[in-house]
Parts: structure tokens; sequence; C-alpha cells
């Protein structure tokens, strides 16, 4: 099952068109976090979850409370912190003003070498 699919099945809606721009948004946003370009797998979990944090806030933008028929809402500003400490653990550190992704193409050996 894919993002999409996950997403209509978690919000019980069906219509593309509203949930597509939704996992879009919530790519670019954790790209922009994590000065990458490609979104790494183990992100998109997470892309998941920010776009259902978006689904679930919609209507609410730029409302920091609301009082309706006896009950009030108030809103965090920007994404939860705990969805934002797991995205800032992939976070790429810029240098010289450019973040350094690994290829996908390379591998990493984990195995030590001795120089005897």
């Amino acid at each position: 099952m894919n993002n999409l699919e996950t997403l209509q099945t978690l919000t019980g809606e069906s219509d593309s068109k509203l949930l597509s721009p939704l996992l879009l948004r919530a790519k670019n946003i954790i790209l922009t976090m994590t000065n990458r370009t490609k979104l790494i797998p183990v992100l998109e979990g997470l892309q998941l979850e920010l776009a259902l944090e978006l689904y679930n806030k919609q209507g609410s933008e730029g409302e920091s409370s609301r009082s309706e028929g006896g009950v009030s809402v108030s809103y965090k500003d920007g994404i939860s912190e705990t969805l934002k400490a797991s995205i800032n653990q992939y976070r790429l550190a810029k240098v010289g003003g450019y973040a350094f992704e690994k290829e996908q193409t390379e591998t990493v050996s984990t195995e030590e070498t001795s120089d005897d």
C-alpha cells in the first residue's frame, strides 16, 4: 500500500485531489528541514505522519485558539515537537553552504580493515 492509499484509509477521505497535495507539501517540508533532495525510505513514513497532521489542521490555519459552543480548542504552531525531532534525526549538515548526500549506488562497509 502506498502513502496515498494509507492516508485515504486513515482519514476516510477518498478524494486523492485533496490528499495528494498534502503528501507533496509534507515531502517538501521534510526535504527542506533535512537539507536533502530526495526522500530516503525511512522518511517516507514520516511524510505520511506529517501529511496526516496537515490534514487534521485543515481549516484552522493561522488560528491559535477557537471557542465554539462552550468548547475551547488551542493549537500549537507548526509541526508537533515529536514529529519535528524524528525528522531532524535525518538532517544533513551544510558545509560551505552545501549539504552532501550519499549517492544511492554507494555502499558503506562496516568491516574494519587493518594495515598490518
